[in-house]
């Protein structure tokens, strides 16, 4: 029975994730940063006759890390896979987005896979074996759009770590896949899309450029895929050796990546604000400066 361990599993591609592994009589820990987020996950679990263990476990917190990993492995011994899936969203514009917020992004996206990879390599290489999946995005693979800057910056963080990390584990029989969703229909994508995940509004003079990225990430958000799809790839990732280290997932990923090849930032941003502008209307002009 391989033992998985997945974080942010209170929605989304986390929680299809946990349910896929589930079905095939794996060892799933489902792990939440607050357990009272547990109830959907449980929910389906139990309609389905899974069982799974939901740890609690914040991934921002080396402490909660370390004893998290550590309760998993004396209860149920060494973790065969783990899924790096917690990560948040924050959209804002460079200048004013509140520093405290682009550090909780950073912390969640970058930081808590690097803590988390970190507690679980020891006992991986000490058996030769282990499988790591970091979920990063399309935004970690291309050019960033206004006002996402640092959520993009948290996924080509994580896409620069995990090829180091896979060239460095790779002679102790350990494998790194970094797979890079497209649009899928979770949690975080409804919340970008709303302008909200905890944030505040970007603020002075973004504040239109703002609602107006809004209002194009909302109609994205409505033609984004299933998230079993992602947790689908998940799962064949961690069976199949041969899988890229870059992996994507998501028709609209594909054809992005296609699309960019070859294609400078210059030539490329034009094409992006024609298509916001076609779902979201003319970009507002800044206002007038202050004088």
């Amino acid at each position: 029975m391989t033992s998985v361990l997945i974080t942010g599993c209170s929605s989304g591609i986390g929680l299809e994730t946990a349910l896929a592994f589930a079905r095939r009589g794996d060892r799933v820990h489902a792990c939440l940063r607050n357990p009272v987020t547990a109830e959907e996950l449980l929910r389906r679990a139990q309609a389905e006759n899974l069982t799974l263990d939901v740890p609690q476990l914040d991934v921002t917190d080396d402490t909660s890390v370390t004893a998290a990993v550590a309760a998993v492995q004396d209860r149920h011994g060494p973790i065969d896979v783990l899924v790096n899936n917690a990560g948040i969203d924050r959209t804002g514009p460079v200048e004013t987005m509140p520093l405290d917020q682009a550090r909780t992004l950073m912390e969640t996206n970058f930081w808590g896979a690097l803590r988390m990879s970190r507690a679980v390599l020891p006992g991986m290489r000490a058996r030769g074996s282990g499988v790591i999946v970091n979920v990063s995005s399309l935004a970690g693979r291309t050019f960033a759009v206004p006002h996402g800057g640092f959520y993009a910056a948290s996924k080509a963080a994580l896409g620069a770590l995990s090829e180091a990390l896979h060239a460095e584990v790779q002679p102790f029989g350990i494998r790194v896949v970094c797979l890079e969703p497209g649009s899928f229909a979770s949690a975080i994508q409804r919340r970008s899309a709303a302008g909200t995940a905890g944030q505040a509004p970007a603020t002075g003079p973004y504040d239109a450029d703002h609602a107006w990225l809004s209002r194009f990430l909302e109609h994205v958000a409505e033609g984004a895929a299933d998230c079993a799809q992602a947790a689908e790839a998940i799962v064949a990732a961690v069976d199949d050796p041969d899988t890229p280290l870059h992996t994507t997932v998501g028709k609209d990923a594909e054809a992005a990546l296609r699309f960019l090849a070859g294609v400078s930032y210059e030539q490329w941003l034009p094409s992006f604000l024609d298509q916001a502008q076609s779902l979201a209307g003319t970009r507002p002009a800044p206002p007038a400066a202050d004088h």
